[in-house]
């Protein structure tokens, strides 16, 4: 283990705009029961950080004030009661925070074991985007074999993933991207259709493209407008699982397509969820998701790597949307 007793990491201070993360050093963090230490090699960024970042998305009470919800890396300490791992072990994991620094802590059951074949740098991909699909398309939202699946955003993180797990299992998938070039990107990642929104109306277009057939799972990180729409999309039985509102979770909404077609209109967030909530999470992945993955079937897609130093440039891009996969943070890869 590397003898230091302090580490860098990316501070956002009173929060703000990107440029108010710097680089700052500080001391290790202490170690709980059932935890580990990550010597962080990758980081991965996520919307939840540009709200924590802006003071819209405060932590966890006890979890770490840095921002940063994944990493990968090599467990350099441990608590007495971890048996599970062992120093040296290569792991991703998913963080409740602390994650843009050289060293994170994390609870043991929820770490994940590097798949096999895969860098640090696509592990560090993995689970915040992993962990999010799997609960809301496949617990909450049921997605079957042969059903028909739809995704907002599709080009994003979340997106890519959610398609590809909907074909690894035997579902088919549509999804709303911006520009032809994302339209180019999620088509080549499986799915069966993709609706360049900007373009035409994404209801129109995805109700010639299935006829007869309806949706029978949403995953919508979007809401406001998109909400009725969704309900109309949806099939008899259909799942709509709302997992953001980026236009706002304020709308006027008609309920009466929720009775007639007896929907079920749920949603969820992942950090506040307990340890042993995302322990459950990282069981099913392991046994579900990381043969896919392990056999190339799922593959992580990463747009861009930035170092540590350079989060503001990262938070930057991510803001703009125009991205395609993850976007990621070199913290200590040697």
């Amino acid at each position: 283990m590397n003898q230091s007793k302090t580490m860098h990491y990316i501070d956002h201070g009173q929060g703000g705009p990107a440029s108010c993360l710097q680089m700052k050093q500080g001391s290790l963090p202490e170690l709980k029961a059932g935890e580990v230490l990550i010597e962080v090699a990758y980081a991965g960024i996520n919307r939840p950080d540009i709200l924590q970042r802006a003071g819209a998305y405060p932590p966890p009470p006890d979890a770490s004030p840095v921002l940063g919800l994944e990493v990968s890396g090599r467990i350099t300490a441990k608590a007495a009661d971890v048996t599970d791992f062992d120093l040296g072990d290569l792991v991703c994991a998913l963080v409740p925070g602390g994650g843009y620094a050289e060293f994170c802590a994390v609870p043991a059951t929820n770490c994940l074991p590097v798949p096999r074949g895969l860098t640090l740098l696509q592990a560090a991909a993995l689970p915040e985007n992993f962990f999010t699909v799997w609960t809301n398309v496949f617990e909450r939202g049921r997605l079957q074999p042969g059903e028909i699946f739809l995704v907002h955003g599709g080009s994003s993180g979340i997106g890519l993933t959610a398609i590809q797990l909907a074909k690894a299992f035997a579902a088919k998938a549509y999804t709303t991207v911006g520009n032809a070039e994302k339209v180019e990107a999620v088509l080549k990642a499986g799915a069966d259709g993709a609706i360049n929104y900007r373009e035409s109306n994404w209801l129109e277009v995805l109700t010639g493209l299935l006829g007869k057939q309806k949706v029978n799972v949403i995953l919508d990180m979007v809401g406001g407008s998109y909400t009725q729409q969704n309900l109309t999309a949806l099939a008899i039985e259909g799942r709509l699982v709302q997992i953001a509102f980026l236009q706002g979770a304020r709308m006027e909404l008609d309920c009466m397509p929720i009775l007639i077609k007896r929907l079920t209109f749920t949603g969820s967030t992942l950090r506040p969820r307990s340890i042993e909530e995302k322990a459950s999470i990282a069981r099913a992945l392991l046994t579900r998701v990381w043969p896919l993955l392990e056999s190339r079937k799922v593959s992580p897609v990463i747009y861009k790597v930035f170092p540590l130093k350079e989060a503001q440039k990262a938070h930057e891009l991510l803001e703009t949307s125009t991205h395609i996969g993850k976007i990621m943070l070199e913290v200590r890869p040697g």
